[in-house]
C-alpha cells in the first residue's frame, strides 16, 4: 500500500540521494496524521457543543474525580496555559453554567473550580464523541498492533515528558 508520503521521499531521493530520509517516512505521516485527528476533534466537540479549550479544562476536572473540582493552579499545570487565560477560561465556562467556583476548605484565600451537572454531562458527551472519530482511526490496524504503535510513540516522546 502506497501513500501520498512515499511519492514526496521518492522525490526527494532523487533530489538528495546523499540523505537519510527515514525522518521524512516517519514524521511526514505523524503530521498528516495529526492534522486529520485535528480536524476530527473540531467535528467531535462541535457535535457536543464544546470548544477544544473548553473540552481541556472540564476534561482536567472529569478526570479528577469526585467531586470533579481542582484549585486554578492545579489546572494550570494541567491544561498548560497561563493564570490569565485559566482565569477567563474559569470565567466563560461559569457563564455557560459548566464550572462553579467554591471556597477553597483548605485556604481562606483560595478556590476550588468544581464541575457542574451539566459541565459533567457535556464533557462526557464531547469525550464519547471524540472516541469514536478516534476509534475509526484505528480501525485500520490490526488490535494487536495498537499497544506496539502505543509504545513506539510513548518511546518518541519520552525525551519531551516532565
Amino acid at each position: 500500500m502506497r501513500d501520498e508520503v512515499d511519492e514526496l521521499v521518492e522525490a526527494w531521493a532523487r533530489e538528495r540521494s546523499d540523505l537519510d530520509l527515514a525522518p521524512v517516512e516517519v514524521f511526514s505521516r505523524i503530521g498528516r496524521l495529526a492534522r486529520h485527528l485535528d480536524l476530527a476533534r473540531r467535528v467531535a466537540f462541535t457535535e457536543a457543543s464544546v470548544e477544544s479549550w473548553e473540552f481541556d479544562v472540564l476534561a482536567a476536572l472529569r478526570r479528577a474525580g469526585a467531586p470533579y473540582e481542582l484549585s486554578p493552579g492545579r489546572l494550570l499545570r494541567e491544561t498548560l496555559v497561563t493564570s490569565g487565560t485559566m482565569t477567563n477560561r474559569v470565567d466563560r465556562l461559569a457563564a455557560r453554567g459548566l464550572v462553579e467556583r467554591l471556597p477553597d476548605p483548605h485556604d481562606r484565600r483560595g478556590v476550588l473550580v468544581r464541575l457542574t451537572p451539566e459541565g459533567r454531562a457535556c464533557v462526557d458527551h464531547a469525550f464519547e464523541r471524540l472516541l469514536e472519530a478516534e476509534q475509526t482511526f484505528l480501525a485500520a490496524l490490526p488490535e494487536k498492533d495498537r499497544g506496539r504503535l502505543a509504545g513506539l510513540l510513548r518511546t518518541l516522546l519520552a525525551p519531551f515528558a516532565g
